[in-house]
């Protein structure tokens, strides 16, 4: 067999943290930019978000929500209303003292004394109580319910260590808020908001995900009920990829969303918030990509193929353009996965075989490359980024149909590519779920022996709480643990809890994440 030569500059078993950093730089994904923990999105990286974003924002709006934009700075006042939440963000946030800057005499700024606010603004790290603030004015009768509102927007949370994607001082998410009259109807919409995160990340992403509801301990600040949806990265860590909120009457009560019910008299409103970041793309390159680069889903691709004339700078270039872009306009003029396919005629000039790597990298489903003897034979030479290779001979494996052939097939090959790409990544979780384990010293034991990628356990749990859950969390600190989420699908417990010896309730998830 062939030694396959591998595009990036380190595999995922050599070092995966080492890999993801490649992947993103050597994929055009993104770059450092001037501020630590922020980053600047390049062209395709953005492309991808713009992909989540559409697909996203139709599964939202078909729940019946508006979009709205709130603004950046929040009152620091905003936030003391609710204890649980500023203690909760207290340590990220950013915050604004001064509104002008004058010269040092040293040839430098310093903020003005003269232009001290009276009140320091935090540079939002979510927005609850400023959207509370609105919802307070905008609900005051029983029919103003459900108020349902989406933002997408960028926050900050100033975090000390960060990796693109994953964590980062800024990102970009949608949070979405609502209000309801009866914690029954918020609590189903929690659910509602979670199932859309659901169907999300598994058909569009194909980035398959358990969802269910997060411990005590892991909840949002000042939140009733936490769910998330949770997914296993090719290194065996947890990503927690989306949460939805129950926030009871908290907030409500903090910002003074009140109503006059039906029945007479003012109740305060039930309310729920919800949000997914751009760490989503973090989680797509973790769970798809291979030691070539990323592998992106069709559904999200930016450009779901590429097309590649193996141009040479002459007056022979201009018939093969010519063929490749009609099999341009035959593609994009058929649907793939429920859209037009998403097709790029790539002119730009370069070593054909850099360019052919270069897409490689970023990850476009579908590669096509056509040179003179192709267009001679009336065919195109297609390579499917989840199959690069030819495992028998180690060489790239490539197809040669017709121009025709291609053109009828290719939107097929895409939805198949899409669906493989959600099978391998789920076959690899559930092979590296760990059942059976009954004792603390089994789970140790199970992370001190199972390699540097060992995957998940699920136990029983008791759901403690109070100085038994203190102690819980202490136990996992020690091993750099976590207890992820219950599976709303989840067998019933019917033993002992492996951390109190309590009878368990449930089943939860045990795992080292992002």
């Amino acid at each position: 067999m062939s030694k396959i030569r591998h595009a990036l500059s380190v595999t995922r078993e050599a070092d995966f943290a080492a890999w993801y950093q490649a992947a993103i730089a050597e994929g055009q994904m993104a770059e450092e930019s001037g501020v630590r923990g922020c980053m600047v999105i390049k062209p395709w990286g953005y492309g991808i978000w713009e992909r989540i974003q559409r697909l996203l924002n139709d599964r939202i709006k078909a729940t019946g929500h508006d979009n709205a934009y709130f603004p950046l700075f929040i009152p620091l006042s905003n936030f003391e209303r609710e204890a649980d939440h500023v203690e909760g963000f207290a340590k990220e946030m950013a915050v604004v003292t001064h509104h002008r800057l004058i010269a040092d005499g040293k040839g430098g700024l310093i903020p003005d004394p003269e232009a001290k606010l009276e009140e320091p603004l935090v540079v939002r790290p979510t927005s609850e109580t400023i959207i509370g603030d609105a919802m307070a004015r905008w609900v005051q009768s029983w029919r103003d319910l459900p108020l349902k509102l989406n933002q997408w927007a960028n926050v900050v949370r100033w975090e000390m260590r960060t990796r693109m994607f994953l964590r980062t001082s800024e990102f970009l998410w949608q949070e979405g808020h609502t209000a309801h009259a009866t914690p029954e109807e918020a609590k189903e919409h929690t659910l509602t908001m979670l199932e859309v995160y659901r169907a999300m990340a598994e058909e569009d992403l194909a980035l398959p995900v358990i969802a269910g509801e997060k411990p005590e301990h892991e909840r949002f600040p000042g939140a009733v009920e936490t769910w998330s949806i949770e997914a296993m990265m090719q290194d065996g860590k947890a990503l927690q990829a989306g949460t939805s909120h129950y926030l009871g009457t908290n907030f409500a009560k903090a910002s003074g969303i009140k109503y006059q019910a039906q029945e007479g008299g003012e109740q305060f409103a039930h309310t729920t918030s919800w949000g997914v970041s751009t760490r989503l793309i973090g989680g797509v390159i973790m769970a798809h990509g291979d030691d070539d680069g990323q592998r992106v889903p069709p559904r999200i691709a930016p450009w779901q193929v590429v097309i590649l004339p193996m141009l040479r700078g002459n007056d022979d270039d201009a018939p093969l353009i010519e063929y490749c872009d009609g099999l341009r306009a035959t593609l994009t003029g058929q649907q793939a996965l429920g859209e037009p396919v998403r097709v790029l005629l790539d002119t730009k000039p370069g070593k054909p075989a850099q360019k052919r790597w270069d897409w490689v990298r970023k990850g476009a489903p579908i590669i096509i490359e056509v040179g003179g003897r192709d267009m001679e034979n009336g065919v195109v030479t297609l390579i499917r980024r989840d199959q690069l290779w030819d495992i028998e001979t180690g060489k790239l494996n490539s197809q040669a149909p017709t121009r025709e052939v291609a053109g009828q097939t290719i939107p097929g090959v895409l939805g198949d590519i899409q669906q493989a790409l959600f099978t391998q990544a789920a076959e690899r979780r559930d092979a590296n779920i760990a059942t059976g384990i009954d004792s603390w010293d089994g789970v140790v034991q199970f992370f001190a022996n199972n390699g540097k990628y060992p995957g998940w356990v699920e136990v029983q749990w008791s759901k403690p709480t109070g100085d038994a859950l203190e102690q819980v969390v202490e136990k996992l600190k020690v091993e750099k643990l976590t207890v992820r989420n219950v599976p709303r699908d989840a067998t019933p417990a019917d033993g002992t809890c492996i951390f109190t010896g309590d009878p368990a309730v449930e089943r939860i998830y045990v795992a080292r994440a992002y």
